[in-house]
Parts: C-alpha cells; sequence; structure tokens
C-alpha cells in the first residue's frame, strides 16, 4: 500500500480526519535537570457497562403510503476472534460455562468491540421473510452517521445541494425516500466510531484492518440475526466507499460461515486502490489510476464549463473520454519511456481538449495527473479549489502556491449538518448516548488501518502487496451464483471513480454468464449521490427495485 494512496484515505467517503500535531518539548537546559520523575500512569479503568438499548416509534410516509416503525438504539458485543466471540452472550458477557478464565486486570481482558447500531423495524410485516439491509459507511475509520442522516433512513437533515449551509439550527425531517417501504433497515457504525467502542489488551490492532474489521462485522451480523430472528430474513449488504471494499470483504466471511446474502449495494465503490485517482501516484508503472481517471476529470471539466468547444450534453460526449481512456491514453502511458515525443504532444493536445488544463500542463506532469492535482489546476486561474468527493462544490484555494489542492469544499459544506443532526437526532429522538461522545472518526493518535489481505480460499501464504479485494467478490458470486449486485456512484466523484468501479466488476475473476448478476446506476453528484434530492429518489427507486428482485433469491 503506497504513500499516496494511504494520504487519500482520509478522504474515502464521509470520513472527519483528525490531524495530531506532535508538540516537542523545549525550553532551557538547566529547565529539564533534576526534575523528578513522573508518576507512573494510573491503571485503565474498568470498562465501564454496556447502556441499555433504547425502543422508540416512528412514522414515515414514503410513496404516499404511511409506514410505522420501531427504531432499536443500542449495542452488541463481539469478540475478536471467532473462537472467542463463542464465549461471549449476546449481551457481550462471558459464558458461565465458556472455559475462558479472564486476566486479574481488566485493560489485559481480550479485546472486544462494541458496535452501535440503530436499527428499523416495519410495522405490519411479517419479520422473519421481511427483507433486511446492513448499511455502514467507509473511511476506514468513519462513522456511519452520513448514511444514517443523509440517505435512506427515516429522517434526514435538509443539505442544500452545491451550497455551505450557513449554519446551525439544522432542519432533520421525515424522509420521504427512505428505503423502509422495501426493507428493514440496520445502520452500523464501525469499531471506535460513533458510539462503538474498541476494549482491551491491543484492542485497535485486534480490530483496524481489512479483515480484523469485515470479521467484526460479520460476527455483529449474525449476533444480530439471532438477537432478533431474522435468520430467514432475505439478507443485503450496502456499503459506501470504504464500506464497499468491506463489503466484498465482509460478502466472503460471512459466506464461509455459512450465511447466504441475497445482494450487495456497493456505492462510491473502490476494490482495488491502484485503481483510484491517486492510486498510481509513488508506485510508478501501475497507471490504471491515471487512465481510469480521465472521464471523471472530463466530467468534471464539462461541469464547470472548462472544456474547449464543449458539447451541450455530457453524454455521449462522455462515452468518447471513456473509450479514448482505455484506448489511445492507456496505450501512451503503458509505453513509458519509448513514448515518442510528437505522440506524447498529441496525447497531450487530446487531454486538454477533454479537460481544458493546457496541453503544457500535462506534458510536465509527464501526462499523469493526480486527482489532487486536477483539483487544484482546473479552475487555479479563478484561485478556486474543485471538491474532490463531489467535483460539483468549490470553494477559494487555501494556498495559491500548492502543487494539489488542500482541502475539500464539498466535505467541508455536509461535515457539520450531518454530525450536529446525528447528536441530535440521537439524544432528542432515539434517547440515547446522552452521556456518550459520538465519535465521527475513529482516528486519533495511534490510529493504524492494517491493509493486509487473505484473499478467502487461497493458502498459498502470499497476502499480495496491493490492496485489492476484488477476489473476494468474485469468491462469493461463484460459491453463491443467486447473489446479485447492484453498483451505484456518481460521474463527479474525484475520490472513488465511476469508471475505475465499473472496470473493476468487468475485471472480476467470474464466469462470463455471472456478469449478469451485476447491474449499474450512476448518478450526476458526487460521492454522497443523495445530497441532491433528485439523485437521493432514483437512489431510493433503484435501490428498493434491487431488492424486491432479489428477496427471492431469483
Amino acid at each position: 500500500m503506497h504513500a499516496a494512496v494511504i494520504r487519500r484515505l482520509s478522504t474515502l467517503c464521509c470520513l472527519t480526519a483528525f490531524a495530531a500535531t506532535t508538540v516537542l518539548a523545549q525550553g532551557h537546559p538547566s529547565d529539564r535537570q533534576d526534575k523528578p520523575a513522573p508518576p507512573p500512569p494510573a491503571a485503565a479503568p474498568a470498562p465501564s457497562a454496556v447502556p441499555p438499548n433504547s425502543t422508540t416509534e416512528g412514522n414515515v410516509t414514503v410513496n404516499g403510503k404511511n409506514i410505522a416503525y420501531t427504531a432499536v438504539a443500542g449495542i452488541i458485543t463481539v469478540g475478536s476472534t471467532d473462537v472467542q466471540d463463542a464465549s461471549l452472550a449476546l449481551d457481550g458477557k462471558m459464558l458461565s460455562d465458556s472455559g475462558v478464565e479472564l486476566p486479574a486486570k481488566p485493560q489485559d481482558d481480550p479485546a472486544t468491540a462494541r458496535m452501535f447500531y440503530t436499527a428499523y423495524f416495519a410495522k405490519g410485516y411479517e419479520p422473519g421473510t421481511r427483507p433486511i439491509v446492513f448499511m455502514y459507511n467507509g473511511g476506514p475509520g468513519s462513522a456511519t452517521m452520513y448514511l444514517r442522516m443523509a440517505s435512506m433512513g427515516p429522517v434526514r437533515v435538509v443539505i442544500p445541494d452545491l451550497q455551505h449551509p450557513a449554519g446551525g439550527p439544522y432542519k432533520i425531517i421525515p424522509n420521504q425516500y427512505s428505503l423502509l417501504d422495501a426493507a428493514d433497515l440496520v445502520f452500523i457504525d464501525a469499531p471506535g466510531t460513533g458510539y462503538s467502542r474498541v476494549l482491551g489488551k491491543d484492542a485497535m490492532k485486534a480490530f483496524y484492518g481489512i479483515d480484523e474489521d469485515a470479521g467484526a462485522f460479520q460476527r455483529f451480523i449474525r449476533r444480530f440475526l439471532t438477537q432478533y430472528d431474522r435468520w430467514e430474513s432475505p439478507k443485503f449488504l450496502f456499503g459506501e466507499s470504504y464500506g464497499t471494499t468491506r463489503d466484498a470483504a465482509l460478502g466472503a466471511q460471512l459466506q464461509q460461515h455459512g450465511v447466504d446474502l441475497n445482494g450487495i449495494v456497493f456505492l462510491s465503490q473502490i476494490l482495488s486502490f491502484d485503481n483510484s485517482a491517486d492510486g498510481s501516484d509513488g508506485n510508478p508503472g501501475t497507471e490504471n489510476g491515471f487512465y481510469l481517471a480521465l472521464p471523471s476529470f472530463a466530467a468534471t471539466a464539462w461541469y464547470h464549463h472548462k472544456v474547449p468547444n464543449q458539447p451541450a450534453e455530457l453524454f455521449p460526449w462522455l462515452h468518447e473520454v471513456e473509450q479514448y481512456s482505455l484506448g489511445g491514453y492507456a496505450s501512451a502511458l503503458l509505453q513509458g519511456a519509448d513514448l515518442p515525443a510528437d505522440q506524447k504532444a498529441a496525447v497531450a493536445a487530446k487531454l486538454e481538449s477533454y479537460t481544458g488544463i493546457p496541453a503544457a500542463t500535462w506534458i510536465k506532469a509527464n501526462l499523469r495527473m493526480t486527482g489532487g492535482q486536477f483539483a487544484k489546476y482546473l479552475q487555479d486561474s479563478s484561485d478556486i479549489t474543485t471538491g474532490r468527493l463531489d467535483a460539483r462544490f468549490e470553494g477559494p484555494n487555501m494556498n495559491p502556491m500548492s502543487s494539489e489542492s488542500e482541502y475539500d469544499p464539498f466535505t467541508e459544506s455536509i461535515e457539520s449538518a450531518i454530525q450536529a443532526a446525528m447528536n441530535t437526532y440521537a439524544h432528542q429522538t432515539l434517547h440515547y448516548g446522552e452521556n456518550l461522545t459520538y465519535n465521527p472518526s475513529a482516528r486519533e493518535p495511534g490510529f493504524h488501518w492494517d491493509m493486509k489481505h487473505h484473499v478467502p480460499d487461497s493458502d498459498n501464504g502470499w497476502d499480495g502487496t496491493s490492496t485489492n479485494v476484488s477476489a473476494d467478490l468474485a469468491y462469493t458470486m461463484k460459491v453463491n451464483p443467486n447473489m446479485h449486485v447492484l453498483l451505484m456512484g456518481g460521474y463527479f466523484d474525484l475520490g472513488t471513480l465511476y469508471f475505475g468501479a465499473t472496470y473493476e466488476m468487468k475485471q472480476l475473476p467470474i464466469p462470463a454468464s455471472l456478469q449478469k448478476n451485476i447491474a449499474y446506476k450512476f448518478f450526476q453528484t458526487g460521492h454522497m449521490v443523495y445530497v441532491n434530492e433528485d439523485a437521493l429518489r432514483g437512489l431510493h427507486d433503484r435501490t428498493a427495485q434491487f431488492i424486491h428482485d432479489n428477496e427471492g433469491g431469483k
């Protein structure tokens, strides 16, 4: 996993990143001599009791139909391994007959994760056969406040599209686009985020990694199915951004634990990190990220009216760009130093015609531009930074002399409203978390995400050198050929590329006959397509149809 992708992980789906500043102690030598030794650190406090679940009632009208529902906000505790997890009761306490002897000190207890969730059960349906969707954001290390408060839950916060809200108070309204008309919903906060917490010895190491995180989620889901007696329900996963990476790894782990899924929804997908707009930066010879980003660059330039001789409509012009990306552009990049100067100039001119960025700049960049560089250069002459996760957004340059964008105008526009709404909703409506801090992100000093990944059904002892969970999805689709996949995203997303996601699906190592199990839907928005109300309506309608089509295992 190379440095550029790690730097950009903080901008993948809905992640609040906290900067940790290291302060070096300074002073005169005399100030540092003959000082008494500091007292030993206090013993870690014993873990507090798990807060009780809170159950409330509500109703929402979707497509003219009133849906009454029960909402449960609570915690499910999972172990860090399957063996340890089996020794825990559903309330997270050690089973009396587990045979496990706990250490004398609580801080030496085996690592566990208390995972916060909000579950919405529609009334008037047979629970055992009603579809259920498990939903989560990504990061990695991000809470699921975005999907919970701005997409298809029973309520949503009003966010003005393309604008930074003026500040509180924010308006929380019943969500007429809630997915409750199609399925029961479970929003899950990853370990260390939201009201979820990790406890015990080496807790971060036990849960902060691709495989570790997927393990926690599969244990949560199996415990949830047991606690609410939903094993017979049609089951769906819905992940956004890094949540799609989790989708693939989690789906494979559930399959290996005897849980067949009816379907998986990938929103703003990334399975192979070499396919991001910054995936090839710092990893010479890996060109995917550059040519797969070009269609999103072109779509963004078109939106901001930077394309020379701009076509009136985005399509079919964008399809032309896609073909050039895989053809002339990819071929030029793959030639490396053997590319003749005249061909290089011709490619640079073509890139200028698609993006509006001068050919001379493309030549200077050796025909290779990262997402951060493009976001800086596209409107640089106007001293404007283009949004990253939603390139329709824009804001003033942070530093006119920087070589790439230094912040994301989109993230800064929506973050505060969603965080405020989450806290207000939890306290005033769900009646949960009054004395708890809701963590938008698990990123704090000491945070480290293990990007190593073991491919399922592979015992060669080699986990690879680049993060790619495509084989996980392929494994699940082959073992369960009735499972279907829905890929959705935004054309103006420079964080997770729509064309890169499509490319990943087309490259899955599955029989050609299984490609028919994959459906696609893209919107003229960005990473969080639901910030635009028309797109939110389309997101609901396509997801609901996907569930209806596959709830019987068709």
